[in-house]
């Protein structure tokens, strides 16, 4: 079991996960960029709002992103660092804890995107085990979260980057199962794609239209845009060699790609199952960073399905539509709203 262990990034999911840590006694030290949560939970913990009442985790060890390397326990190293943050962030935050791993150390990505190469490629593949998460959060006042996803809910899967069944991934599991129901995998990589099939439908389309997440699919007009975007990416990961691997603690049966579902019926079990851990009205972690004036992860969910999709000879047009709409929000040229609707062409080659 790791013995000193660094979360890097206190955001709505990052946050709900080291306060789970620390109340199991494995005293995390918290590093994040905005100084304010970071005061917030070293000086009063972090207030919990959960679907059914309340929470209150007492102030846990966080510190600034400055001070970082001058902290007292960085003349120790760290046995786990858990990097928590955005995609555009998963390379400067590898190389930001690198000089302060252990030997032996394990570093994973508990984050959206395909990011596990490039966190390997700063820390090496023998440090990286990957991860695919569903933890719904949101954040707007310093140490206060709503939880949207219960934590018999929450679901993680573990897996090494060569598909082996290590000791460690099982000490992986035990340590993060105070926070979430975690399974192991063989094939994390295409547990990770079949997750992002999930992202590219729900995250920034939702965003871009300006609507309280699940509430959009009782609309017909907006599931049918976004069972159109779940099935290019499918058809693109398909072309790449990625496998659709049962998430969210679905069995093959369950999920259905043994048995010869269409990409239509697997794009709509992965949204439903969705809604039932999360519920129907949440603000998705791409809504909020629009809602912040921040840049979201859009190019690294469905602008990587652009890329790969171009790269395969395949048309992404919901996908670059997205994209597209997105980066316009970003800019300041267009706000969230059900009206960009009528901006996505699915007769473009995108």
């Amino acid at each position: 079991m790791p013995r000193n262990i660094v979360v890097l990034g206190a955001g709505a999911i990052g946050c709900n996960v080291s306060t789970d840590l620390a109340r199991a006694g494995h005293a995390p030290l918290v590093v994040d960029p905005w100084p304010a949560q970071v005061e917030a939970l070293r000086t009063h913990g972090l207030k919990i709002t959960l679907p059914d009442g309340e929470e209150h985790a007492p102030p846990i060890e966080a510190v600034h992103l400055c001070d970082f390397a001058s902290h007292r326990r960085t003349y120790e190293t760290y046995d786990l660092a858990l990097i928590m943050m955005k995609s555009q962030d998963a390379r400067w935050m590898a190389e930001f804890v690198r000089p302060h791993l252990a030997p032996d150390a394990i570093v994973v990505g508990l984050m959206n995107g395909m990011n596990d190469e490039t966190i390997a490629s700063v820390v090496g593949r023998e440090r990286t085990v990957g991860a695919c998460i569903e933890l719904a959060a949101e954040l707007f006042v310093p140490g206060e979260t709503r939880r949207k996803t219960q934590r018999e809910r929450t679901w993680f899967a573990l897996g090494e980057l060569d598909g082996r069944i290590t000791p460690r991934l099982e000490g992986l599991r035990e340590l993060l199962s105070c926070t979430a129901q975690v399974t192991t995998t063989a094939s994390i990589r295409d547990a990770k794609w079949t997750k992002l099939v999930t992202n590219s439908m729900v995250l920034s389309p939702f965003a871009m239209l300006g609507v309280q997440s699940y509430e959009a699919t009782q609309d017909p007009q907006i599931f049918d845009l976004i069972r159109r975007i779940g099935c290019e990416t499918i058809a693109v990961g398909q072309a790449h060699g990625y496998r659709l691997q049962p998430i969210f603690g679905l069995t093959e049966a369950e999920f259905g790609v043994q048995s010869g579902n269409t990409p239509e019926a697997i794009v709509e079990k992965l949204v439903t199952t969705l809604v039932g851990h999360i519920g129907k009205n949440s603000r998705n972690t791409a809504f909020q960073d629009l809602l912040k004036k921040r840049r979201s992860e859009t190019e690294y969910i469905n602008g990587l399905v652009v890329s790969l999709g171009r790269e395969a000879g395949i048309p992404t047009p919901g996908n670059s539509a997205v994209c597209d709409i997105v980066h316009r929000i970003e800019r300041g040229e267009l706000g969230p709203s059900v009206e960009n609707m009528g901006l996505v062409d699915f007769d473009g080659q995108g």
